[in-house]
């Protein structure tokens, strides 16, 4: 177990709302060592952070002890046969598709992910599972449905295995727990078979979205998304959309890599984004739409140009270089035959507030009946906004306000959103959307009465539901 240093200051790298001073961090580069950690320091409070990339606080402990689990990376076994793959939580998805690869030739057939989440790909995998992430698939609901089994390291100190037969109440809780009932140290992935993809491509109006997911699912697609217009001052905003699935085609020949749209191209967007929203959506479409027909490998195609932070975008634009903002994502779910309403009351909240949302995607996303605290608590269409968000009060406030009123219209039509990208919602929002949420909280007293394991956020939720 390696110190990596006393007395600094951490904070996330996508919204950098939550610089948070720490006593110490540690790196544990397996199990043993993660699980002497937490006896060692478990009485000073642990927060546990891997790529950093979340936004609500849930990963960082004021005045804490912090540990990074991105050292417990390695692969610690497979099934060839079965298509399992284990691994150490703090693998990052690049490293968790090569050890997919690693694995050719040694069973049936290739293997791959089946999901993993959208938007960037150095995040680990511990993370995702704490956050129950979720992909584009048109069938899917969230990583839970791929996890066979993990590691688990307890209040207590000790390791435990955990699934669905094995500790399968702690299995619920871990999963989508936030980091709140133990430390995540490696994990048994359900694979499928590798497959190429073919990119179907249309662009398509809000109200003929379900229809073309039902089309698309009917033709046998497997991931897709809809990446809508950002104008305000566009009669598409909100309502046009670039709709692209991937179907299987065993017998094509893969034609694309990993991603085709290049660092500098991705950039060349965000700035677009930020300077000229309706040629933003014009060249995106016009990209997409020249892609129609391209075949990609089943995992390539989920794997993503990515801008590590907001700040790095920055430094590319002059103009904004001396700027001090970032985009804080807001994620609502709604029925799916409500979609069409709520992105009529989205568009009025956003054109109101004038918060800029600088680009933002809709997904199909199934119900989970398995963890404890299930944001996906029933077939939901997912709504994404990226709202830009200056870092003075007046800007955070104006954002915080946007978001409440997003929530708002989301429950207003039987939705939801989601818990962790900030914490700007209220307490009567959090009660509506998350019933069962004292209950979480009562469960993890119950698993932790010393209070291990716990984060700003965790303590952010105490605060205004206790």
């Amino acid at each position: 177990m390696n110190p990596l240093s006393e007395s600094t200051r951490v904070n996330d790298v996508h919204s950098a709302l939550n610089e948070t001073p720490v006593s110490l961090i540690v790196r544990p580069r397996d199990t043993d060592e993660a699980a002497a950690c937490v006896r060692e320091h478990g009485g000073r409070g642990i927060a546990v952070c891997g790529a950093r990339h979340a936004m609500g606080g849930q990963q960082f402990l004021r005045d804490s002890v912090l540990i990074d689990t991105r050292a417990m990376k390695a692969v610690r076994g497979c099934d060839a046969e079965r298509g399992l793959l284990r691994i150490g939580a703090g693998a990052v998805w690049t490293d968790v598709v090569r050890a997919c690869r690693e694995m050719d030739g040694l069973g049936p057939h290739p293997w791959a992910i089946r999901q993993k989440q959208t938007g960037a790909d150095e995040l680990t995998l511990g993370g995702s599972i704490a956050c129950n992430a979720h992909g584009r698939g048109l069938l899917m609901g969230p990583i839970v449905e791929d996890v066979e089994s993990l590691r688990l390291v307890t209040p207590d100190g000790e390791a435990v295995e955990c699934s669905r037969a094995e500790n399968a109440p702690l299995f619920a809780l871990v999963v989508g727990g936030y980091g709140l009932f133990g430390l995540v140290t490696e994990v048994t992935l359900r694979l499928v078979p590798r497959r190429p993809m073919r990119r179907l491509v249309d662009i398509i109006d809000i109200d003929d979205a379900v229809r073309a997911v039902e089309r698309r699912i009917a033709d046998g697609c497997v991931y897709g998304d809809f990446q809508y217009a950002i104008d305000p001052a566009d009669a598409g905003f909100l309502r046009r959309g670039v709709f692209a699935c991937y179907r299987p085609d065993d017998g094509a020949t893969v034609t694309s890599g990993e991603s085709d749209l290049t660092r500098d191209q991705w950039i060349g967007l965000l700035r677009l984004a930020h300077t000229d929203k309706r040629a933003a959506f014009e060249k995106y479409s016009a990209h997409y739409l020249a892609s129609h027909g391209r075949v990609y490998w089943s995992d390539d195609l989920q794997l993503s140009t990515y801008i590590p932070s907001y700040s790095e975008f920055l430094t590319h634009d002059s103009a904004a270089a001396h700027a001090r903002e970032s985009l804080v994502i807001t994620e609502l779910y709604v029925p799916p035959d409500r979609l069409g309403e709520f992105l009529a009351a989205a568009r009025g909240v956003l054109r109101e507030s004038g918060v800029e949302d600088i680009y933002g995607t809709i997904r199909s996303i199934r119900r989970d009946d398995t963890t404890f605290l299930p944001w996906a608590s029933r077939d939901w269409a997912c709504i994404i906004f990226n709202l830009r968000t200056p870092h003075t009060d007046a800007g955070i406030n104006r954002s915080r306000g946007t978001a409440r009123a997003l929530i708002d219209a989301a429950a207003g039509f039987g939705g939801s959103f989601f818990l962790t990208y900030h914490r700007w919602a209220a307490r009567e929002q959090l009660l509506r959307c998350y019933p069962r949420l004292p209950e979480f909280l009562a469960k993890k007293t119950e698993v932790d009465p010393r209070g291990v394991f716990r984060s700003d956020w965790y303590e952010h939720l105490r605060s205004i539901l206790e």
